[in-house]
């Protein structure tokens, strides 16, 4: 028998008040409803819950023994929904997120840091990746990408403004060596290449002269997918190599590695937030959202 939960849970608001009436007014229904649900319940059954005289609604014994065992599961799926109710009312739960290695604003201790802190029921559980994956289907609250990556049907929030990409050396390598005057010297010069994944060729370094994009397959010495190895390398004189300005900021502005190139490398679009285009936004991942607009 395939049990109808409608019909139980009008059974136990009838229960609890021994009022057909009563019963009606909690679910906003007419008694006369609550009535016929009560009578195919019992037709189902094939036994009465319940006497009702013109003044009174009683439990049978098997009204009683029914009520007795669905009570605790209705008060279980009733907290159940108070529960997710109040999801909806302020930020709390797990927010997952697929964030690339090199969104280094997102990616920064003080922006989460003040995140967690105004908001202590949420626990963010942070997935460093670079793969490109459908971040609903793999049941992520939200992602952060470079915008010129991200599908259009997604929700896309600046994490800050235009970034660009760089190619630098350690000063001792460009003295030793020379810098490129253009990217297609690179080919003569050592390199320190970047892959996302094993088995995957090594990006192609991107530039652009005179309004027009072009790549440059460099023919990297030493390939990884660890962008802090990749600066390690660059500072130690091991060769060019290249990312996001962001990435390599804090050396730069300390003299420990120098930009080359710098005229084919112009501004693009840089990193969003983005999530799905659905319409109830959990208040944890609109917190996030909020957080952002405020201090990215």
């Amino acid at each position: 028998m395939q049990p109808d939960l409608n019909a139980l849970a009008v059974f136990a608001l009838v229960a609890e008040e021994r009022s057909f009436r009563a019963a009606a007014d909690r679910m906003g229904v007419t008694r006369s409803a609550v009535s016929q649900t009560m009578k195919r319940l019992e037709e189902t059954l094939g036994i009465a819950l319940v006497q009702r005289t013109t003044r009174s609604v009683s439990l049978t014994e098997a009204g009683e023994r029914l009520y007795a065992e669905i009570a605790p599961a209705i008060a279980d799926m009733r907290a159940a929904m108070e529960t997710t109710g109040d999801l909806r009312r302020r930020p709390r739960g797990q927010l997952r997120l697929a964030v690339s290695s090199i969104a280094e604003r997102f990616l920064s201790g003080p922006f989460l840091a003040t995140f967690a802190e105004a908001h202590p029921e949420v626990q963010i559980d942070i997935t460093v990746t670079d793969e490109e994956f459908d971040i609903v289907a793999e049941g992520y609250d939200a992602g952060v990408r470079l915008g010129e990556v991200i599908e259009q049907d997604m929700i896309a929030v600046p994490v800050a403004g235009d970034e660009r990409q760089l190619a630098v050396c350690a000063p001792a390598y460009r003295d030793r060596f020379g810098a490129p005057s253009h990217p297609r010297e690179l080919a003569g010069h050592r390199c320190i290449g970047w892959r996302r994944a094993p088995k995957v060729a090594p990006y192609r370094w991107e530039f652009a002269e005179n309004g027009k994009e072009f790549s440059v397959a460099v023919a990297p010495e030493i390939t990884t997918n660890d962008m802090a190895l990749m600066i390690k390398l660059a500072i130690a004189g091991a060769g060019i190599t290249f990312g996001m300005e962001e990435s390599f900021r804090p050396w730069i502005d300390r003299g420990e590695l120098v930009p080359v190139l710098g005229d084919y490398c112009p501004r693009f679009a840089g990193f969003y937030l983005y999530y799905s285009s659905r319409r109830n936004v959990a208040p944890k991942l609109r917190a996030l959202v909020d957080h952002l607009r405020r201090h990215g």
